[in-house]
């Protein structure tokens, strides 16, 4: 019996999916991604001095364990909960606040100095002041999908990007710098991306995107910034945006 060839991809799917990232570039900005061997970076940990690693590793145990005695709940538990406060402190010092859309069932970090203005296609739009290049936008919409697992593998989607971009007549340049895949808090899958481009429309811009499937919703995030070689991306500002990047998932994980 001669073997069956694998079932094609959904055209249709792959199309619409392409149309919703284009929206999801709300401010002029770029489509790409990226598949290298390179990989993005985990959440950064905001360093502390060397010689209180231990004392503070230690405190904060003894803690753990004297709260999970008290209130009877597991240490698993209590855990999580001085992680997640650890979290929120570590993203007010970058200047970042919890944006949460109770409607769309979406929540991420955003730079407090950054304003929510108004976007046609855009389910919020965050602009820097005076800077309006340099943008958080999510777009959310319905699709089939149950996961995004069952729409393609990070490779396949950011070959799919990667393509659309180079067909707009404003790129001169696209390039993938990385592709990752985290578990959302709720066991779902999120594609991470981290790409630049290069176009007659603004120049030089570093992107990185999001993206995810919960409850029959396509949920993606689009971060964009000048990286123009006079005015490169700084590190801190970079941390700053990874953060953002890595908080995007469902309400119900917080």
């Amino acid at each position: 019996m001669a073997s069956m060839s694998p079932a094609p991809r959904p055209v249709m799917a792959v199309e619409a999916m392409m149309r919703t990232w284009s929206i999801a570039h709300v401010a002029s900005t770029p489509i790409t991604l990226f598949s290298s061997t390179t990989t993005m970076a985990e959440p950064i940990q905001v360093p502390t001095k060397k010689n209180t690693n231990k004392t503070q590793s230690l405190s904060v145990t003894k803690r753990t364990l004297s709260v999970s005695t008290l209130l009877g709940i597991p240490i698993t538990t209590i855990s999580l909960l001085f992680s997640a406060a650890a979290d929120e402190t570590q993203s007010a010092q970058l200047g970042l606040e919890r944006y949460i859309d109770s409607k769309e069932g979406f929540t991420l970090l955003v730079p407090s100095s950054w304003v929510k203005v108004e976007k046609a296609g855009a389910t919020v739009l965050f602009e820097e002041a005076n800077k309006g290049s340099n943008n958080v936008g999510v777009v959310v919409s319905p699709v089939r999908l149950n996961s995004l697992s069952e729409f393609g593998s990070p490779q396949f989607v950011a070959d799919k990007l990667i393509q659309a971009e180079k067909r707009k007549e404003s790129t001169k340049d696209a390039e993938v710098i990385g592709v990752s895949e985290r578990q959302g808090h709720q066991g779902f899958p999120v594609y991470e991306f981290e790409y630049k481009v290069d176009s007659t429309r603004g120049g030089l811009k570093r992107l990185f995107s999001a993206v995810f499937v919960a409850s029959k919703k396509l949920y993606i995030l689009n971060i964009t910034h000048s990286d123009q070689p006079a005015n490169p991306l700084d590190d801190s500002k970079r941390m700053m945006l990874e953060q953002v990047l890595h908080s995007f998932d469902t309400v119900g994980s917080l």
